[in-house]
C-alpha cells in the first residue's frame, strides 16, 4: 500500500498536474524532465498516466532498463495491467531467428492493444523497429469464434492449414492444433493457454482454456480470437505507432534511441542502404508526430517545456548500518520523511532486529514493497530507500512472460512410447502400449490408448485420463509379469508394498528416537549479527532457500546432532545456506570444517566465505595441494588451538594430523564427488556433530536414504528470480559452430568455457580456437598443472583477464563465474550425466540468457545409453532439475 500512498501524494503535487496538462494539450511537441533521481521517473510516470488518459509508451534505453520499469510500475499500478512489448528475436546479429514464444508474447500484446482503448506499454528500441503487422491487419488476419453460434468445423480446419499451423496429435506450443471427433484444440499465437472448441453438430458447445500438461481446463470462454504468426507478414506501415491515434512518447534519451534505430536497421537491410536511410526516416517521422517526454542526462532536441526536479540518487553505504542511521537523523533535520522497502516481510523482520539493536529510538517507516532505485525528493520532503541497494544486494527483475505450463511427463513419455512398451495403470497394473486408436463414443469420435493384458485382453484408456498411467521403469534384462484385467493380484500387490512401508517407517522411527538419545551442542537462537549478515546477502532468497534456511537453523537450535541433506540445482543458493549455518556455529563458539572436492573449489569458497564474512570477527583458511607443507603446518597449528574459526579443504582435512579443537559443525559440498575410504574417515568427524551435506545430483544411497527419511532433507528447486534455462544444444563438432559460439558470447562481453578431457591433445584444441579466433585471449588449465600457475590462470579468468578457457572438467564443480555464459562441452557423450549436468551449472547464473554446446561424433555412432543421457540433457532445462536428472540417471544406469 505504501506505493501507492506515494503514487497518490505526487498525483496532488502541482508541477504533475501541470505536466499532464501539457501533455494533454499538445497533439506534437517535446517535454523535458531533469534531475529525476533513482525510480523517481517511475513513480512520477505513475502518478502522470493516473492524471492522463489514453495510450502511453515508454521505449526505454535497452531490455534490461525495461524489465526494471515494468517491475516498478507494477508496484505502483497495481490495478493497471501494464503491457511489455518484446521483440521477436533472439539477438540483434541474427534478425532471421525468430522464437516462437516472443512471437506469441508480442502477438497477444499487439491484440490486447487493438481490442483497447488506453493503456501502458514498456518496451525498448529492438522492439519498436521491428515491423509490425497493422491493426487492422491483425483483426483481419484472425479468425473470432463465438460460443452457441454455427461454424464450419471443415472450414475452421481449413483456415487453420492455410494459417500454418501445425496438426499434431496433442497441442504443446503456439501455432498448433489438434481434432478429435468434435473438438478442435487449438494453440493461438495471441494466448496463453490453448484452447478447446466443443461442436454440437455445427454449433460451438463450450470454449475452455486447458492446461497442457494435465489437459485440464482452466476457464470456460464465451469467445476466442485465434491469431497465426504474423511475424514475417510484410507491412506498409513497420511501426507499432500505427496502432495509435494519440499517445504519449516517453524516453530516456532520444539521442540513444535513434542511435540503436540506426543499427537495427543496418543490420536487417544491410546490403540495401536505401532502404536503411528510408526505414530510418520514417521511424523519427513517426515518433515526431506524438507529444514526447524525456528525462535523461542528454537529450536530443530543444524543448518546448522544460520541468526541473530537486532529486538525488540513494547513496551508497556499503552496507554500514551505523552510516545509514546517521543519515537518516541528517535528513530527519531537513525535515524529510524517510521510507524503507523491503523485499519480503522476512528482510522486514530481520532489519527490524538489526535497527533496534543499534539505535532503539530510530524512526523509520518500513514496509514492504519493491522499487528498483531509491530516491531522495526535497520538494517532497520524501527520502525512499530499498534494502538491496543498502547491503549491495544484485536487485533482478521479473521477466514479463506469457504464462507458459511445464512440460507435460504424461504427453511427453507418450509421444516416446512404442507397441511393445511396458506401462503401469494405477488400477489395473502393469500391461503393453499397443497405439493409439479413434473410436466412437456417444456419436463422436475420440482418440483413445490401446493397452494389452495377460490373455491379450484389450483396455481403452480416454486420453483425459493421462494421469492414470506412467511408462515402466525397470532393468530391461528382467521384464516385468504382465498383470491379468479383474485379478485381485494388482491389488494384493499394493497392499503388500503398503505393508513394506509400514516397516520401514517402524524402522525410521527406531533410528529416529536413537538419534534423538544422542547429545550434540544447542547452537544459541539467532543474534543480530546473524540478522544483519542474511540481510546482506546480495540476492533476494527464493521460496525453497527461506524454507532450507530455516530448517537448516532449527536443526542447530536442537539437542541432538543434525544430519540434513540439502539438494538444490547448481547455481541455486546452496553456498548462501552453508555460510550462513557456518556462521552461526561460530558465533555459538564452535569451529567448523569444509570439506570439498576440488582444490580450485576450495580456494573459490575461501574468496566467497571470506567476502561474505569480512565484516564480521571470523578467521577463516583452507588448505589444499596449492600450498606448502609448512604453510599447511602453521595452518593445523592455528586449528588445533583454536585460532581458525571456518576451515575449508579437499579430504586432506581428514587426515590425523588434522585436529580441531572444538569442531562444531561439518559442512560437505558435492558429497558424490567422494570415494568410499573417505566417507568411512568422515563417521568419526560426525560423532555429536552437525552434519550439512550440499548437493545438485545426490548419488543413490544418500537419493534413497533421504527419501525414505533416514536424513533430513530440503529441496531447492525454485530457481532465482529471472534466472533463464540453460538452451542446450546437441551438436555434431563442427568448427564453425564453434566459432559462432565462442564468437557470439565475447562480442556481448561474456566468457566461454570450452570443456576437453583429455589432456593428451588439450593444447591442440586451444590452438584450434586460436586459429578461428586470433583476436580472443585463450587461456589452457587441467588439474596436473603446477598449483601456483593453475590458481593463477583461474584467478585472472574469473577477473576476466581471458576470454576462453579450455580445460578438463575440474571447474565441474562449484565455480561462479556469472561472466561466462557459454559453455562447449567436447566428447559429451563420454561424461555422465550428472558430470553433463554439473558442467552446464557453471553458466547460466546471471540475468544473461545462457548456452551449452554438447558436441560429439555422428550421433550414429553412440551407443543408446550415450544418446539417452544427451537428450536427457536437452529435456531438462537446468532450473531445478538436479533432482529430477539425479533420478533419470538412475534409471538410466538401471
Amino acid at each position: 500500500m505504501i506505493l501507492q500512498q506515494i503514487r497518490e501524494r505526487y498525483q496532488q503535487d502541482t508541477l504533475i498536474g501541470t505536466i499532464a496538462e501539457k501533455i494533454a494539450s499538445q497533439k506534437q511537441g517535446t517535454i523535458q524532465l531533469t534531475q529525476l533521481r533513482g525510480s523517481l521517473k517511475s513513480v512520477l510516470f505513475s502518478a502522470v498516466t493516473q492524471l492522463n488518459s489514453g495510450w502511453h509508451i515508454n521505449i526505454l534505453s535497452n531490455r534490461e532498463e525495461a524489465f526494471y520499469f515494468y517491475h516498478d510500475l507494477r508496484y505502483l499500478l497495481p490495478e493497471h495491467d501494464v503491457l511489455f512489448l518484446p521483440t521477436t528475436f533472439k539477438r540483434l546479429h541474427d534478425l532471421q531467428d525468430q522464437d516462437l514464444n516472443l512471437v506469441q508474447e508480442r502477438t497477444a500484446v499487439l491484440q490486447k492493444i487493438s481490442n483497447r482503448q488506453k493503456g501502458i506499454i514498456i518496451t525498448y528500441p529492438l522492439a519498436v523497429c521491428e515491423p509490425t503487422v497493422s491493426s487492422q491487419g491483425l483483426q483481419s488476419a484472425s479468425l473470432t469464434l463465438e460460443s452457441g453460434k454455427e461454424y464450419s468445423l471443415n472450414k475452421i480446419v481449413e483456415w487453420l492449414h492455410q494459417q500454418n499451423f501445425e496438426l499434431v496429435d496433442f497441442v504443446s506450443e503456439p501455432g498448433q492444433f489438434a481434432t478429435r471427433g468434435g473438438i478442435v484444440d487449438v494453440f493461438s499465437f495471441s494466448q496463453k493457454h490453448p484452447v478447446r472448441i466443443e461442436f454440437f453438430g455445427d454449433e460451438i458447445d463450450g470454449i475452455r482454456a486447458f492446461e497442457i500438461d494435465s489437459q485440464i481446463s482452466i476457464t470456460q470462454q464465451s469467445s476466442v480470437q485465434i491469431a497465426p504468426n504474423l511475424a514475417n507478414e510484410s507491412k506498409e506501415n513497420p511501426f507499432i505507432f500505427s496502432y495509435f491515434d494519440q499517445l504519449s512518447l516517453w524516453t530516456y534519451d532520444k539521442l540513444e534511441l535513434l542511435t540503436q534505430a540506426q543499427t537495427y536497421f543496418e543490420a536487417k537491410y544491410s546490403e540495401d542502404q536505401e532502404n536503411i536511410k528510408q526505414y530510418l526516416a520514417k521511424f523519427v517521422q513517426n515518433i515526431d508526430q506524438f507529444p514526447q517526454i524525456e528525462f535523461g542526462n542528454r537529450f536530443s532536441t530543444q524543448a518546448d517545456h522544460k520541468f526541473a526536479f530537486e532529486s538525488a540518487p540513494q547513496p551508497s553505504f556499503a552496507k554500514n548500518i551505523e552510516q545509514f542511521i546517521q543519515y537518516l537523523q541528517e535528513l530527519e533535520d531537513q525535515h524529510i520523511k524517510p521510507v524503507m522497502l523491503v523485499e519480503s516481510p522476512a528482510q522486514a523482520d530481520r532489519l527490524t532486529a538489526i535497527f533496534s539493536e543499534v539505535n532503539p529510538t530510530l524512526d523509520i517507516n518500513l514496509e514492504v514493497g519493491s522499487l528498483h532505485e531509491g530516491f531522495i525528493d526535497k520538494q517532497q520532503q520524501l527520502a525512499c530507500f530499498t534494502d538491496h541497494q543498502l547491503f549491495e544486494r544484485y536487485h533482478k527483475f521479473e521477466q514479463p512472460t506469457a504464462a507458459r505450463s511445464k512440460k507435460s511427463l504424461s504427453l511427453n513419455e507418450l509421444r516416446k512410447l512404442y507397441p511393445g512398451d511396458y506401462v503401469v495403470h494405477i488400477d489395473h497394473g502393469i500391461g503393453r502400449f499397443a497405439g493409439m486408436e479413434r473410436k466412437e463414443n456417444n456419436g463422436n469420435m475420440q482418440e483413445y490408448i490401446r493397452l494389452v493384458y495377460r490373455d491379450n485382453d484389450l483396455l481403452y484408456l480416454n486420453i483425459h485420463s493421462l494421469h492414470k498411467i506412467a511408462k515402466y521403469s525397470g532393468k530391461e534384462t528382467d521384464p516385468p509379469q504382465i498383470s491379468k484385467l479383474g485379478s485381485p493380484e494388482w491389488e494384493n500387490k499394493k497392499k503388500k508394498v503398503k505393508r513394506k512401508i509400514q516397516d520401514i517407517a517402524d524402522d525410521l522411527i527406531a533410528l529416529y528416537a536413537k538419534r534423538k538419545a544422542a547429545h550434540g551442542f544447542m547452537c544459541p537462537p539467532d543474534s543480530y549479527l546473524q540478522a544483519e549478515l542474511e540481510s546482506s546477502f546480495i540476492y533476494q532468497d527464493t521460496p525453497d532457500q527461506g524454507k532450507a534456511n530455516q530448517a537448516i537453523k532449527k536443526d542447530m537450535e536442537e539437542q541432538f546432532p543434525m544430519d540434513r541433506l540439502v539438494c538444490g540445482d547448481v547455481g541455486f543458493g546452496k553456498t548462501e545456506l552453508a555460510i550462513r549455518a557456518a556462521f552461526k556455529a561460530i558465533v555459538g563458539g564452535k569451529q567448523v570444517a569444509m570439506l570439498v572436492p576440488t582444490t580450485i573449489l576450495a580456494m573459490q569458497h575461501f574468496n566467497t566465505f571470506s567476502d561474505r564474512l569480512t565484516d564480521f570477527p571470523v578467521k577463516i583458511a583452507y588448505i589444499n595441494r596449492f600450498k606448502s607443507t609448512k604453510e599447511i603446518k602453521e595452518t593445523l597449528s592455528q586449528v588445533a588451538e583454536g585460532k581458525i574459526d571456518l576451515l575449508i579443504g579437499t579430504h586432506r582435512i581428514v587426515n590425523k594430523d588434522v585436529r580441531f579443537k572444538d569442531l562444531g559443525l561439518l559442512i560437505i559440498d558435492e558429497e558424490q564427488k567422494f570415494g568410499v575410504k573417505i566417507k568411512e574417515k568422515l563417521k568419526e568427524f560426525k560423532v555429536n556433530v552437525d552434519v550439512l551435506t550440499l548437493t545438485a545430483t545426490p548419488i543413490p544411497r544418500t537419493l534413497q536414504f533421504s527419501l525414505m527419511g533416514a536424513r533430513d532433507l530440503s529441496i531447492i528447486s525454485t530457481p532465482p528470480p529471472n534466472r533463464q534455462p540453460v538452451e542446450t544444444v546437441l551438436q555434431v563438432f563442427n568448427e564453425q559452430v564453434i566459432f559462432k559460439a565462442v564468437s557470439y558470447e565475447v562480442n556481448r562481453g561474456g566468457q566461454v568455457f570450452f570443456i576437453h578431457n583429455r589432456i593428451q591433445n588439450i593444447k591442440e584444441i586451444s590452438g584450434m580456437l586460436q586459429r578461428l579466433l586470433p583476436d580472443i585471449k585463450i587461456a589452457t588449465a587441467y588439474g596436473k598443472m603446477d598449483g601456483a600457475q593453475l590458481e593463477r590462470i583461474m584467478l585472472d579468468f574469473i577477473n576476466g583477464q581471458y576470454d576462453v578457457l579450455v580445460s578438463t572438467n575440474i571447474v565441474e564443480s562449484g565455480l561462479d563465474i556469472p561472466n561466462a555464459n557459454t559453455m562447449i562441452i567436447n566428447q559429451a557423450h563420454m561424461f555422465g550425466l550428472s558430470d553433463l549436468h554439473q558442467m552446464r551449472g557453471r553458466v547460466g547464473r546471471s540475468n544473461k540468457k545462457a548456452f551449452c554446446y554438447l558436441l560429439t561424433p555422428t550421433l550414429q555412432g553412440l551407443t543408446s545409453d550415450a544418446r539417452q543421457r544427451l537428450k536427457v540433457l536437452e529435456e531438462y532445462s537446468g532450473l531445478g532439475d538436479g533432482f529430477q536428472v539425479a533420478m533419470r540417471d538412475l534409471d538410466i544406469r538401471g
